[in-house]
């Protein structure tokens, strides 16, 4: 166990009660953990700073309903995690992707994608199709993709974020891969009527 797991209840109980130093050490602590997660789950406009702040006010806001039955890093990753998917579900953002809504290089990515010599960086525009598409999903199903496939995350690590039985997670992420691939065929369908 490292020294700093061994100070851990001890600097909660300080901060429990209301010591403003302890309060310090805890956000020093705890910010690259909060800072990581904000960065990855960062909704488009969103400014992390405030989202960062959201995150912390929820951590103290709930301390007292920690009980230490996992461990502490667990309890802020979630509560970071679903500070994140919270704001998502707040801008209801899922715009839906078009094929005029593209740009001509993404166009050409869909339409030529065979091609031995590509005119543009193909993967930095799959890289932007794919994010378009993720944004047409409900947030946790956005997030379950980039956790599984994007971040390589296991079952039990995206089970220890959300709180999800294995169960949960894994037809919530079946259901989710379904959902994108049926926008990108849709897409494709949508390409062939147009060059039509």
């Amino acid at each position: 166990m490292r020294e700093d797991d061994q100070d851990l209840p001890a600097l909660l109980a300080r901060v429990r009660q209301r010591e403003e130093a302890a309060a310090r050490a805890l956000v020093e602590r705890l910010h690259p953990l909060v800072a990581r997660i904000v960065h990855a789950h960062l909704p488009r406009g969103q400014d992390e700073a405030d989202l960062r702040q959201d995150v912390f006010l929820k951590i103290f806001v709930r301390l007292d309903s920690f009980r230490g039955e996992m461990p502490f890093e667990h309890w802020v990753a979630r509560v970071a995690v679903n500070t994140c998917i919270d704001q998502l579900r707040a801008r209801r953002a899922r715009p839906s992707v078009l094929w005029s809504d593209l740009s001509p290089q993404q166009q050409h990515l869909l339409t030529e994608r065979a091609s031995d010599e590509p005119e543009y960086p193909r993967e930095q525009l799959a890289w932007e199709l794919l994010q378009r598409l993720l944004e047409s999903l409900a947030p946790a199903e956005r997030l379950l993709i980039r956790w599984l496939e994007i971040e390589q995350k296991s079952i039990a690590e995206v089970c220890a974020l959300t709180g999800w039985n294995s169960g949960v997670v894994r037809i919530r992420a079946f259901r989710a891969r379904r959902k994108l691939k049926n926008l990108y065929k849709t897409l494709e369908l949508d390409a062939n009527r147009t060059q039509t």
